[in-house]
């Protein structure tokens, strides 16, 4: 099919894939350039609104020092007091809260990593898939039905409770890549419809005496039974459970399924080319289909790990911003497996250590949003980091640039 042939259709769609490519194909060197700018700008923000540094503000030209210090006391503290929040605090009294921080992040990552995944694998088929949230909904919903209906051993359990959560997500999923599939619609409405049908659904679930709790008129499920929930990966004290152990297996699955399977690799060509993939004998519709589905069960594993890990009960907050702050961990991870991953251990980082620096220095969490916001600014704009740090996609500067192209040219013009 020429360019010529194209559908208007088919023109937006190979534009979103070369957007898509230019974003995956940032390098690692632009992702932690875009951590670092994002930081940055929020600790500018910080200083800002800081209110010593408004009043050093006022006597600038008699004492400039004394704001260039307020200013980075400022953005300092709260930076150490989210680093305390998140990995490490020095000023626990023994060593189980000093590692506390760090246990808080892994188990914050985790529903991060495991929809995040889901988001990475449809973007490398090609699709948006904006419907983690909804899927993660569906997930948690019918992991906790079988996690409170159900009376049986803790083994068997906890893995229909899994099996569970993974249909649940898998069919949400499904249901967007069937009518991609089928009908040509797109994705991202369709996803984004089916997020709110599944937050409407959650919210109707939890009025009805299948899932609300017995003597309650609040939105909330019985608890989920102690065989039905991830043991404690380090005791009681934490609430770091096994379900991080499952995110990672699931990471090594998709390396394996991209990397290493045949279907993976007809996602991975869909995904380039969707109209070569064709010729070349490769059902784009099935990809589209089953992506999705793989994809949403990825998400429903999310709600399985808030369900049967952190939360042990079911409520219409199950999903909070999971999967829209997944989107933005799959975008930074560059869409492969294990840049998801440490994607998702640094927002969970963000998360867990938000708390600690609006309590310890009075900054708003909302800057850790503002934070993440820049991030995925950023990492949308490779052009925009590398013109910032005067690096080329090649890796030389510009002189080298042109340099090497002259001397092209000179033996060009020797060999003719």
């Amino acid at each position: 099919m020429s360019r010529s042939d194209e559908t208007p259709t088919e023109k937006h769609e190979a534009a979103i894939r070369s957007i898509l490519k230019d974003i995956f194909q940032g390098g690692s060197l632009v992702s932690i350039l875009a951590i670092v700018l994002s930081l940055i700008l929020g600790g500018i923000l910080i200083a800002v609104t800081d209110e010593r540094v408004v009043e050093a503000a006022t006597y600038f030209f008699a004492r400039p020092t004394d704001l260039l210090v307020a200013a980075w006391e400022a953005a300092s503290s709260a930076y150490v007091a989210l680093f305390q929040g998140a990995i490490f605090n020095p000023r626990a009294s023994d060593f189980q809260g000093m590692i506390f921080p760090f246990t808080e992040t892994l188990a914050v990552s985790t529903p991060l990593i495991l929809a995040g995944l889901g988001v990475a694998l449809a973007f490398r088929a090609g699709l948006f898939n904006i419907g983690a949230q909804g899927q993660i909904i569906i997930g948690a919903a019918m992991a906790a039905w079988v996690g409170f209906t159900l009376d049986l051993p803790w083994g068997i359990h906890l893995l229909l409770v899994i099996v569970a959560g993974i249909v649940g997500g898998g069919i949400w999923g499904g249901i967007a890549g069937l009518l991609k599939a089928r009908t040509g619609a797109h994705e991202v409405i369709l996803t984004i419809m089916l997020n709110y049908i599944a937050v409407y659904l959650l919210a109707y679930f939890l009025t009805t005496d299948a899932f609300q709790r017995p003597g309650s008129s609040q939105p909330i499920s019985p608890r989920l039974d102690e065989s039905a929930l991830f043991p404690r990966l380090l005791g009681d004290e934490f609430r770091l459970h096994w379900g991080f152990v499952l995110a990672i297996g699931a990471t090594l699955l998709v390396w394996w399924l991209l990397h290493r399977s045949t279907i993976g690799f007809e996602f991975r060509a869909v995904g380039a080319n969707p109209y070569a993939s064709k010729t070349a004998g490769i059902s784009v519709a099935k990809g589209y289909t089953l992506v999705m589905v793989i994809a949403g069960a990825l998400s429903g594993l999310a709600g399985v790990a808030q369900v049967s890990g952190t939360e042990g009960v079911l409520t219409d907050g199950v999903a909070a911003s999971f999967g829209f702050d997944a989107i933005t961990v799959a975008l930074l991870g560059r869409s492969t497996p294990w840049g998801t991953f440490f994607a998702g251990l640094l927002f969970g980082a963000f998360r867990a250590g938000g708390v600690t620096m609006q309590t310890l220095t009075g900054t708003p969490i909302d800057i850790v949003l503002v934070v993440q916001s820049f991030i995925v600014l950023f990492i949308a704009a490779p052009p925009l980091v590398r013109a910032i740090f005067r690096i080329h996609q090649d890796g030389t500067d510009g002189k080298g640039k042109q340099k090497r192209k002259s001397r092209e040219t000179v033996k060009a013009g020797g060999a003719a």
